[in-house]
């Protein structure tokens, strides 16, 4: 699809759709923002909701923090299997070391 399509794609759904539902709001001196209670509720966000910002050019998107389930060690630590000669810290080292200059 060419950019011109998607754009008009994009418009015409703004335009005839999501004007009806689109939702404003302002940023207060402190930097505050508040989220519309149509779009707290359709994303089942509650008061205390963490929430991730994401730089994407021109503007900024909001994911709900997801934190990861408590887990022990012995839960994943079968993942971590190593069979072979164990590696010395010198041997760690050249491996980061080399990682550094092959990327750059």
């Amino acid at each position: 699809m060419t950019a011109i399509f998607l754009t008009t794609i994009i418009l015409t759904y703004f335009l005839h759709i999501g004007a009806n539902t689109m939702n404003t709001t302002k940023l207060s001196s402190k930097g505050q923002v508040i989220i519309p209670k149509p779009l707290r509720t359709s994303h089942h966000w509650e008061a205390g909701q963490e929430l991730v910002v994401v730089d994407v050019g021109d503007g900024i998107l909001l994911k709900p923090k997801m934190p990861f389930s408590e887990t022990k060690i012995s839960d994943v630590a079968s993942c971590l299997k190593y069979e072979g000669k164990s590696k010395t810290l010198d041997d760690m080292n050249s491996a980061i070391q080399k990682g550094i200059m092959d990327k750059f």
